[in-house]
């Protein structure tokens, strides 16, 4: 028999308590798990300290066992990830923020989980992307997420006419997300390249104190003020019309 792999969902930032975000089973699922597959060892050290406090880990912190999984990790290294689950025990991929394996390098060892019969368990916590798009207002019936866009701002306009004319032409919501310390360069190419009626949300800080969401048309975006949001994490979000 070998052990279940646990999709463990994050927090996307510093929120008010783990309970406004994480349902009590995830916390007492992660609480009783003593390895971890996660992009950064220390961070998620620092979120099990959070579940801890509230659901006393099985094991000390220093016996838990974290393996880190980033951009970095060849695709050989897969299989030894994935080691101890083969031998009977159970597991968690946890993300740096938000739903694992979603925007998220984890995607491939959960296919491998796959392709070895592990079987795998993803568990209720916050997406950043589904947030955004319940909250924009616009078509939640048909919608893509395409990652960053070019940084170059001539190979950004262009991409940003093809996600709107694409959206225009399908009705389909595109999303989209960026460097936060370069946001504000982000909506001024929107509201610059994006025709008067598309609309156009910022999506902040989902689920934080701080969280702020605005769905307006470009040309309202233009002579808005500025919404709070350098060195944020946030989704854009456009409709054509």
């Amino acid at each position: 028999m070998t052990g279940t792999l646990f999709l463990i969902p994050n927090t996307l930032g510093e929120t008010e308590g783990l309970d406004y975000v994480l349902p009590e089973q995830v916390q007492r699922i992660t609480s009783q798990l003593d390895y971890f597959v996660a992009e950064n060892a220390k961070t998620a050290r620092a979120f099990l300290k959070l579940v801890g406090a509230q659901h006393p880990l099985c094991k000390p912190m220093q016996e838990i066992k974290i393996a880190e999984l980033n951009v970095n990790t060849p695709a050989a290294a897969l299989a030894d990830l994935l080691a101890p689950l083969l031998a009977g025990q159970d597991g968690g991929l946890v993300s740096e923020a938000g739903v694992p394996a979603v925007a998220d390098p984890g995607a491939d060892l959960v296919r491998l989980a796959h392709q070895h019969k592990i079987p795998v368990r993803p568990l209720v916590g916050p997406s950043s992307l589904l947030l955004a798009v319940m909250a924009s207002g616009l078509n939640g019936q048909s919608f893509a997420f395409n990652g960053y866009l070019p940084t170059d701002a001539a190979q950004r306009d262009k991409r940003i006419k093809e996600l709107e004319l694409r959206s225009r032409k399908e009705k389909q919501t595109q999303l989209f997300i960026e460097t936060p310390y370069r946001n504000a360069a982000m909506l001024e190419a929107l509201i610059a390249a994006c025709a008067p009626g598309t609309l156009l949300c910022v999506a902040t800080d989902l689920s934080l104190p701080t969280e702020t969401i605005r769905t307006m048309t470009a040309a309202q975006w233009k002579t808005a003020p500025a919404p709070d949001f350098h060195k944020k994490p946030t989704v854009f979000l456009l409709l054509g019309q």
